[in-house]
């Protein structure tokens, strides 16, 4: 194509190390001067490194809309609990229970939902993952790879673990405020 005959215009070096290519292109380049150019593989896939990382990104987006949605859902839920109970509330506060102890109950009401929407959210994500990896396959001849890797971590599975029951919790909070709030005369005054 350029008519170059048997003139060398590269030199593939492998390194046992590949997150050292780029230090070990710095000291290629100052050994060989600067008419030599040294690039490691990250320079090289920079376009695929970019969308990667754009693809994490919108995966990190998409999973925040996804608990905000799950969020109102809850407090949507307590919500409607806590005017279908009005007159159970209003009981409890004629009986003597103070603010604080209404507002526990559905706070533990909101903390029960987010625990076993969690434990049985862990199995069904494992089960996912473990069916990407083992039954869905790439197109050889279009990918690099033949399946998507998956790697699941114990710290990932606890953290988003905690920030589901903690945004349950949060979840929780209006609504449990409102169901303490309640004045007993007025929850009474139709029944």
């Amino acid at each position: 194509f350029f008519n170059l005959g048997k003139t060398v215009t590269g030199v593939e070096v492998r390194v046992d190390d590949i997150f050292l290519a780029g230090q070990i292109a710095e000291k290629i380049e100052a050994e060989l001067g600067l008419t030599y150019r040294a690039r490691d593989w990250m320079e090289m896939n920079r376009n695929l490194f970019s969308a990667l990382k754009l693809e994490k990104v919108m995966m990190f987006v998409i999973l925040v809309l996804i608990i905000l949605v799950a969020a109102f859902n809850i407090v949507g839920t307590l919500a409607m609990i806590v005017i279908e109970k009005n007159r159970e509330i209003a009981i409890l506060k004629a009986m003597g229970a103070k603010n604080p102890s209404i507002m526990r109950i559905f706070m533990i009401d909101g903390l029960i939902i987010g625990t076993v929407g969690v434990l049985i959210g862990i199995p069904l994500g494992y089960a996912f993952c473990w069916g990407i990896e083992t039954f869905y396959t790439l197109p050889a001849d279009v990918y690099y790879i033949s399946h998507i890797p998956v790697r699941i971590r114990a710290v990932d599975i606890l953290s988003v673990s905690l920030a589901a029951v903690g945004i349950s919790f949060l979840a929780t909070l209006y609504p449990s405020w409102q169901a303490g709030k309640l004045k007993p005369a007025e929850a009474l005054r139709y029944e």
